[in-house]
């Protein structure tokens, strides 16, 4: 079996979840959420994107319900013994056998908890679900239930984030190490994605993000690839991944002489990031870590150039996004607790002089303050030849 974690952890992360089910008052919850299946079970697939609910009850009996392909990989994958397929055929509606479960359960007339923001529930899935359900059972939204456990992370999953900074560290120096003037964005990537490959990496939450130019001022995938000019700027966002766990590095690479205007993004940068860390500690809000990002760089004479959020947890994510719960931004009252990971990104985007910089890193928050899981500098990164 590919589970790797050990079955006792997953088993007390599910105690963890129904002990807060009976608090909620649920009888059991519904899953749609990769992440959480993940988490509770090791069920590692991409199949969510078809209709997929992982049941679990307040006595801890799981049912999954999938397609055909996933049998096997939920077998292979994951500790959950009773896997229910739904069969693809004309006019097939899954939520019916997922009522048909439930009832063998006892949940007629029962509470249970639904993971509504959820990528592997889309709006046309739910509309059915809505309807087998109506009247049979209460569903209340319980989104948030299976994410509030998964934000706080193990010590095995802090070894996991570990392995996966490391993996981004050396995608940055193989991109350090091929960026110079006529360099194609392509080659780039690639030996990214070698570096996290070749050392037992996986596949990352989202693309990679790559742009040159005037694209540098960009911070989503976008595709078409162009080499770099001998004056340049190149902007990456990107993440070393093992067992699926994230660890995002940031960084804008100038090509040629820089501009003092970069120079000075650059400085305002570290002294934002510096001041997020004096501001991510245990037992304070996580909206003071953006208050302190955007006193910095409103106080440096960026305040039109920064951006409203700085950063956001970190952890085993799929796709489409490696973005988790919760985020920086101001006024989030959320508390930061020890075994935190969280990915600080410090942006300044002018578009008036077409010039972009960024610094970004991916932090654990420790019994007092935060420590960087990289080895990366944040020194201006300037390749001329």
């Amino acid at each position: 079996m590919a589970i790797h974690f050990s079955e006792q952890e997953l088993a007390d992360r599910r105690t963890a979840v129904t002990n807060e089910m009976a608090i909620r008052g649920l009888d059991g919850l519904l899953m749609f959420r990769q992440e959480s299946m993940y988490y509770l079970t090791g069920y590692d697939t991409f199949g969510y994107c078809f209709f997929q609910c992982l049941y679990l009850g307040g006595d801890g009996r799981m049912t999954l319900l999938t397609r055909a392909p996933d049998l096997r990989q939920a077998q292979h994958t994951s500790v959950i013994e009773d896997i229910r397929i739904w069969v693809d055929e004309a006019g097939k509606n899954p939520a019916n056998d997922l009522r048909a479960i439930l009832a063998e359960h006892g949940c007629k007339a029962k509470k249970l908890g639904i993971e509504f923001d959820a990528y592997g529930l889309t709006a046309h899935n739910w509309r059915r679900v809505e309807a087998a359900l109506d009247g049979f059972c209460a569903l209340k939204d319980a989104s948030d239930l299976v994410s509030g456990f998964r934000v706080v992370k193990s010590p095995a999953e802090i070894k996991y984030a570990l392995r996966a900074a490391e993996l981004a560290d050396d995608a940055l120096d193989q991109a350090v190490e091929l960026t110079r003037p006529g360099a194609f964005e392509g080659d780039i990537l690639a030996a990214m994605h070698g570096a996290v490959f070749r050392g037992g990496g996986d596949y990352p939450g989202n693309e990679y993000i790559i742009g040159s130019g005037h694209d540098a001022l960009l911070v989503r995938y976008f595709t078409g690839r162009r080499h770099l000019c001998d004056k340049d700027q190149l902007t990456l966002e990107f993440a070393g991944v093992y067992r699926h766990y994230h660890a995002c590095l940031m960084r804008t690479i100038v090509i040629g002489q820089p501009d003092p205007e970069h120079i000075a993004m650059h400085r305002a940068c570290v002294d934002a990031m510096r001041a997020c860390m004096e501001a991510l500690k245990p037992g304070h809000p996580i909206g003071g870590v953006f208050d302190a990002h955007a006193r910095t760089f409103d106080a440096a004479g960026f305040q039109a150039h920064r951006l409203s959020a700085c950063g956001y947890s970190l952890g085993a994510t799929y796709t489409p996004t490696w973005m988790d719960w919760p985020m920086f931004y101001t006024g989030n009252a959320f508390v930061a607790q020890p075994n935190m990971v969280f990915f600080l990104h410090m942006i300044l985007m002018n578009s008036v002089a077409n010039r972009a910089m960024t610094l970004g890193q991916t932090v654990q928050v420790t019994a007092d303050g935060c420590v960087p899981l990289s080895r990366a500098s944040l020194e201006l990164v300037i390749r001329c030849s």
